[in-house]
């Protein structure tokens, strides 16, 4: 079974534009805040020790596609689900409804990393203990 992991997000007056709308860059913080819970759920972090290496996720790609507005207020749903793990990377999918209606579609790939304080990012295989725990 796919890993998948399900959250909600109550839709704060600061994530309003003008128009009274959730500003299309919220999308992408509320993609992220979900993955950190995900990995969170998993036991890990976005930001990690392991075998005394500093471990972090960058991002490779991020994109999303809007299709309704959520306003203040609402009460989104939002499903994060692992569309494709490589050695190295992660690529996730987001799908955002609102009481049944199609919200927003988000991707998200990110690379594990060795992200000690003042060397290079140098990608890693995904340690086990965090593979082990997402299937495809």
């Amino acid at each position: 079974m796919p890993t998948e992991y399900r959250t909600k997000r109550k839709i704060e007056f600061s994530d309003t534009d003008m128009a009274g709308i959730v500003h299309f860059t919220r999308f992408f913080i509320y993609m992220e805040s979900v993955e950190h819970e995900f990995l969170r759920s998993l036991g890990t972090s976005v930001s990690t020790t392991i075998d005394g290496k500093e471990i972090g996720w960058p991002r490779l790609t991020a994109s999303c596609e809007y299709l309704s507005p959520l306003k203040f207020e609402d009460e989104v749903d939002i499903l994060l689900s692992v569309k494709k793990k490589g050695t190295k990377s992660i690529t996730y999918q987001f799908h955002f409804t609102l009481e049944g209606c199609d919200i927003a579609r988000g991707e998200v790939t990110t690379v594990c990393c060795i992200t000690n304080l003042g060397d290079k990012l140098q990608p890693i295989s995904i340690p086990d203990i965090i593979s082990n725990k997402i299937s495809i």
